[in-house]
């Protein structure tokens, strides 16, 4: 495969599926979910990745109320956050992380800040010093405003942000932002990103000219 370089000024990072291999603490959360609601859990799983669950729940049960959906979500976000088991960095996210030291980029994820902290430690990861979770914004993925928030808070221009997103409700918000977007693992292969790769091992970032940075993929 060739090389893609990508000239951009900010990183704006998801965190699940993108640095951090959750997916057995999701499923097995979703499956007690899916299960009680009486719903095929393959079709509650394409629905999930990447949004807030308040918005997942709407989308497979839309004639339940929204405080129904807030409150599950609430009890969703504390097993969530209780169960480590299995979760992981993907391969080659510290090290990305450490390349990225003194460099601006940020964490968007769909996560409130105690999971995105349990989450992150439990991967033995860094957490960025600038996150955008779930309490930053009003809107989920693939609502753009939590990139937009954290190329604002980066003094970035949207199109000068690379997103690095694995789920497609994400990469659909990257797009509305006006970013471009790098998909790290396989759901992100199939929605058209940027540039793909399966792990972050050989991501390389160096610093370029006039205050750009390098992405080379």
């Amino acid at each position: 495969m060739s090389a893609t370089e990508l000239s951009v000024r900010a990183l704006l990072l998801d965190m699940d599926g993108t640095l951090v291999n959750s997916d057995a603490v999701v499923e097995r959360c979703w499956r007690r979910w899916a299960d009680a609601q009486r719903l095929d859990f393959a079709h509650v799983m394409s629905v999930v990745h990447g949004r807030q669950g308040h918005l997942s729940m709407g989308i497979l049960l839309p004639d339940r109320p929204v405080e129904q959906n807030l409150a599950e979500n609430r009890a969703m976000l504390a097993a969530e956050t209780a169960d480590i088991e299995g979760v992981v960095e993907i391969p080659g996210a510290a090290a990305f992380l450490a390349s990225l030291a003194g460099h601006p980029h940020a964490l968007v994820t769909s996560a409130d800040l105690a999971l995105a902290r349990t989450r992150m430690a439990a991967a033995g990861l860094p957490i960025p010093d600038l996150a955008i979770t779930a309490e930053s914004v009003g809107a989920s993925k693939p609502d753009p405003e939590g990139f937009l928030k954290g190329a604002a808070a980066l003094g970035v221009d949207p199109a000068d942000c690379l997103v690095l997103e694995d789920s497609e409700a994400g990469i659909a918000a990257s797009r509305a932002a006006g970013m471009r977007v790098l998909g790290v693992g396989p759901r992100a292969a199939a929605h058209g990103p940027t540039a793909h790769v399966d792990t972050l091992e050989r991501v390389r970032v160096t610093p370029g000219p006039d205050g750009t940075l390098l992405v080379r993929v």
